[in-house]
């Protein structure tokens, strides 16, 4: 469990079905000390909270940086207020939402906390990470593309693109490109001389990118 604990938030509505066993799980959290503080807004009595955070479902609890809308059981509720404010719990959400499809709620997160941007990289350098993840992370970093969040990370992406793996070493070098810096030009060229030709594709369509963009 994460040092401190997190505080949660639950916005509930009059005749919700779920809300109200969500709504016990995280007082029983709190007894047990496992988060440390709980606001709860009926949006139904009054919706301007609900309003202010885009939220039209309920119930939907936020625990540290993690949302989770709908119903979750205890046990799951339990799992996320421990795995809070970790880097291995970020990359676990990011990885479970990724896998459900929910690339719009990782999204969110992402701008909305750039900071855990870095915990990507983990998830990219592993070999058997599922294809639904994977895609999920690509459609991510795509939409960051130039972003100053995403120029940061060059450093860790020419690091994986020196990786043994070729799907790992050809989706750090298309990221390379993306970060829109010209800094990564030199390890771009590098990768021109890869021994995989779609590597060499990769790296040539960078730079022709990266030529435009600065252009």
């Amino acid at each position: 469990m994460s040092q401190t604990p997190p505080d949660a938030e639950i916005l509930i509505a009059t005749g919700c079905a779920h809300c109200p066993t969500v709504l016990q799980a995280l007082t029983d959290l709190i007894k047990e000390g496992v988060i440390h503080e709980l606001r709860v807004s009926n949006i139904v009595v009054d919706p301007s909270r609900a309003q202010e955070l885009g939220v039209r479902t309920t119930p939907w609890t936020r625990i540290g940086p993690f949302t989770l809308a709908g119903n979750y059981s205890p046990k799951e509720l339990r799992h996320w207020a421990e795995q809070a404010g970790s880097d291995s719990g970020i990359a676990d959400y990011i990885r479970h939402h990724l896998k459900e499809g929910e690339l719009q709620t990782i999204e969110t997160f992402l701008r909305q906390q750039p900071e855990w941007l870095r915990v990507i990289i983990g998830l990219l350098e592993t070999e058997d990470l599922e294809i639904q993840v994977r895609l999920g992370l690509d459609a991510v970093l795509e939409s960051l593309a130039g972003s100053d969040a995403l120029k940061q990370l060059a450093p860790e992406f020419a690091r994986l693109s020196e990786n043994d793996n070729a799907q790992i070493r050809g989706d750090a070098t298309h990221y390379l490109a993306l970060t829109g810096d010209p800094g990564v030009r030199l390890q771009l060229e590098k990768r021109l001389q890869d021994d995989s030709p779609d590597i060499r594709e990769i790296a040539r369509e960078g730079l022709d990118q990266l030529t435009q963009t600065q252009a």
